[in-house]
Formats: C-alpha cells, structure tokens, sequence
C-alpha cells in the first residue's frame, strides 16, 4: 500500500528510529528492514511495545533524554535518524506543558546533539500537521499555512521542527520534517487519548461505551499508517530535504468515523458525548500536493478499508 520506491533509501546502511516499538515506529522498522536497511530502535516502552519490533532490529530500551543515549550512537553508528519518540497526548501536554517540553524539546535536542556529533546526516522528524497550524484559514492547509498552534504539544512540536531548521544551517545537518495528519490504523495504542479510531474500535469490540468527545462535528484528515510509512520512505534519501505535509486533503467528522466503526463492529452502543478536549482545533485536513507532486506520493487507502482493516486488527488482538 501507499507508493513504493520513489525515494531513494539509505543504501542498506544503518538507521536509528527512536519510538521505534510504537504505533507508526513499529510499522516504519519493519518496512525499512525489508528494504534491507540495518535498523536500531531507541524505545523507553512506556506505550511501545517489544512485541511488536522486529526480531532482526537491534532494541535499545531506552528513553531520549538519557545520558545513555550517546553510547547509542557512539556504538551504533547510524547514518541515518528517523525521530518519532514523543509526547504526543494533546490534553496530557495542556495539564503539564513541562513534562510535554521535556521530552518534545528537550528529548529531541539529546537525540540532534549526539547526532551531529556521531556522523548522523540525515534526521527526519515526526512533526504534527494538525497541532502546528491550529485554527486553519485555508483548507486544505499548505506547508505556507500560518502556524499558530492551540496547545503545548503544537507549540513543541513547532520548535522541534526549528531546532531541527538550526541544527541543519548552522552544522550541515540533512534534514526532513513531516507533518502528519491524524494517522490511525494496526497497533494504534487504544489506552490513550491519542488514537480515537482505536479508542472507539476496542471499546465497541469488547461492548463498551464510547464517549465521543465535543459534538463529534469537527473534522480531521485520517490518514491511514501504511501511507504514512511510505511518506517517509519517499523522503528519506540524503539528498531530500523541506517540510512537507502528510494527509489525505480530506475531511471526515469525528462522527461519520463513529458510525463506520460501530457498523463494522455490529456495536449496540449508545451515540454519547461529552465535554469538548482543551487545545484541540474544530478543524483539520492538509494539502500534499507538495509531497504528490515531488515524489508521487498519494494516499492509497481509503478510510472506510482502513478502518475495516484496523477493526479486523483488533478483533484478531481479542482472541
């Protein structure tokens, strides 16, 4: 799924992804070891799980602010650093901006640091479509899009894609930053607050009750994971470098994804809702065009086959 081979990779070199046990980390090292790259995760497990990295990468459990970090890449060598590792709960980065700036700001400039001082010559970042731009003016929004982000974790998330802009003009650094729409599919973490999709699937599947959050009515640009992977697979040759935005230029209502799961379920659940999250925008959907037109990238999977594909996931977790 998603374009394959329009990017040039790193040669079967080596390559460090930090959040590699997690939702779209975990998707990510399995593509790249089948390109034959030799993979290194950095991972703390706190919602990455084991489990899900593959057996032919090295694990390092690990969190991104430590000291310990550098004998990574002091031992590892990676050529190459693809940064997914984050804080990524908008509400958890409303009720404490500085545990969010902690490990958004300041675990990111441990990983550049050690980086830049090890050989690394390329870093490509997780940044976040829909938390940089806040409120948007335009839809679908372009990368020229103003950014005013409503949270803390849109505000680190910013800087993280600043610091990466310094570390690239003043110390030669190779550099990509990626702002992903809202990404959902297999392994999606479903205890959180991040992952509606998921939230809602395990809740119906094990005949809970969904609390829809707000009125339902605001809109996001679902973007399925392994368009998402094949993004950054696009962009990660040493010679790409720039902002670009990772969505499907499509909006879908937090509702209409409801009514989809609960069909694909056979869920009874009553349509609840409740109070609306703090920091969240009512409207989000990005324009790719930049990322089409440079690398024939285009989303493959439509949302109503990646949400069959992510219910038919779970269903097979519960037995």
């Amino acid at each position: 799924m998603g374009v394959r081979g329009k990017g040039r990779q790193y040669m079967s070199k080596k390559v460090l992804v930090t959040g590699g046990a997690g939702f779209i980390g975990s998707h990510l090292v399995d593509r790249l070891i089948q390109e034959g790259n030799q993979v290194v995760v950095i991972d703390n497990l706190s919602t990455g799980k084991r489990k899900q990295v593959n057996k032919k990468a090295v694990l390092y459990k690990m969190d991104i602010r430590s000291k310990r970090v550098e004998r990574v890449f002091r031992k590892e060598r990676p050529v190459g650093v693809i940064h997914l590792a984050a804080q990524m709960n908008v509400r958890h980065s409303t009720e404490n901006p500085g545990f969010d700036a902690d490990v958004n700001i300041l675990g990111m400039l441990n990983i550049l640091e050690h980086a830049v001082h090890n050989g690394v010559r390329k870093v490509s970042f997780a940044s976040s479509g829909g938390a940089v731009y806040g409120e948007q003016e335009v839809y679908p929004a372009a990368e020229s899009h103003r950014t005013e982000p409503l949270s803390p974790y849109g505000i680190s998330k910013l800087a993280g894609e600043k610091y990466l802009a310094y570390y690239a003009n003043t110390m030669g650094l190779r550099m990509v930053a990626l702002r992903f729409a809202n990404v959902y599919g297999p392994r999606q973490d479903s205890e959180g607050e991040a992952g509606v999709i998921a939230i809602f699937t395990k809740l119906m599947l094990e005949g809970g009750q969904p609390i829809i959050n707000g009125t339902g009515k605001q809109t996001r640009d679902f973007v399925y994971v392994d368009d998402v992977v094949e993004s950054i697979m696009a962009t990660i040759g040493e010679d790409v470098q720039g902002i670009f935005n990772v969505g499907t230029g499509l909006e879908s209502t937090v509702n209409e994804c409801y009514g989809i799961i609960k069909s694909l379920t056979g869920s009874t659940c009553k349509d609840l809702y409740g109070a609306a999250k703090k920091g969240e925008q009512l409207r989000s959907v990005l324009n790719a065009t930049k990322l089409r037109e440079r690398f024939g990238w285009d989303p493959q999977v439509s949302l109503e086959e990646g949400l069959k594909l992510t219910v038919e996931y779970f269903q097979g977790q519960q037995k």
